[in-house]
């Protein structure tokens, strides 16, 4: 998958029902995401499908297929997946670099892997297997995480290069995750970019959280901080990316608040690109 197979999106933001009038009234939005576990292919939600047939594209973005978890794939969530895009006339869709669920319990989280091999090779058999299975292509998202395991064997930078490189899918980069692990657990979210393959962007997450007790929580549930919006306007100068969108899943603002963030968010994407910098081979 490389960079001239990635459809043009624009400004985008995360679909929610509190969200869907200002959503509709948005004029220069070009695409929403979509919880896939929250829709029903069979009952989609009006709104949406007058968001399509005005021309705004769609993406199912899912969040229970556990691709990173060392449990085979559930094909009926896979294929439920790829029935949701299809009925939406959707370009692609993306899920996580994570495991949910391990021995039949439910996390209820999106929870880190263990950078090391044996799990880098579980979680491309999986992706591979999804891909298989999938009407549409398939993008895939770093987390933020609040812990590492012990005995990893490389950075994140090359666990996620390496899982998009090899199991040949696009990269849904969230930037807010980026600065959130760098803060929490160090590193240089600038040095995490130029090591990633960016040729390989699909889109961009951004989203706002919280400090609590001295550790930044992706909550989606408060404004970006300034701090990830300088680093969004970073990304857009290093290279050319198809779109950008907001997530906010509680605490909803009002119309005036949600329209100057995305007003923000849309001013850091116009950045003119100056020249590439990454160090990705």
């Amino acid at each position: 998958m490389n960079r001239l197979n990635h459809p043009q999106l624009g400004l985008g933001i995360g679909w929610r029902p509190e969200l869907a009038l200002d959503i509709e009234r948005r004029g220069d939005l070009g695409f929403v995401e979509i919880v896939a576990e929250n829709i029903n292919p069979d009952a989609i939600p009006p709104p949406l499908l007058k968001l399509r047939e005005a021309g705004v594209q769609i993406i199912p973005h899912g969040i229970a297929l556990s691709l990173g978890g060392a449990e085979p794939i559930d094909p009926a969530r896979v294929r439920r997946l790829s029935d949701l895009a299809r009925r939406l006339d959707s370009p692609l869709v993306s899920e996580h670099i994570a495991f949910v669920r391990a021995g039949g319990i439910e996390a209820g989280h999106l929870l880190p892997l263990p950078r090391t091999k044996a799990a880098l090779g579980v979680l491309i058999d999986n992706v591979k297997r999804a891909r298989e299975l999938l009407d549409v292509p398939l993008a895939l998202e770093n987390i933020s995480a609040l812990f590492e395991w012990p005995g990893g064997e490389m950075s994140d930078a090359e666990f996620v290069s390496r899982v998009v490189d090899e199991a040949d899918t696009g990269l849904l980069l969230d930037v807010a995750n980026v600065w959130a692990n760098a803060r929490n657990l160090g590193g240089d979210p600038i040095d995490f970019l130029r090591q990633i393959p960016l040729e390989r962007l699909a889109y961009v997450h951004i989203a706002g959280g919280e400090e609590r007790e001295g550790t930044y929580h992706d909550t989606h549930a408060a404004p970006v901080p300034q701090e990830v919006l300088d680093l969004l306007a970073k990304l857009c100068q290093m290279t050319s990316i198809p779109g950008v969108m907001l997530e906010r899943d509680d605490h909803f603002p009002d119309s005036r608040q949600l329209n100057s963030e995305l007003d923000a968010i849309a001013e850091a994407f116009a950045q003119p690109r100056k020249h590439s910098v990454t160090a990705h081979a």
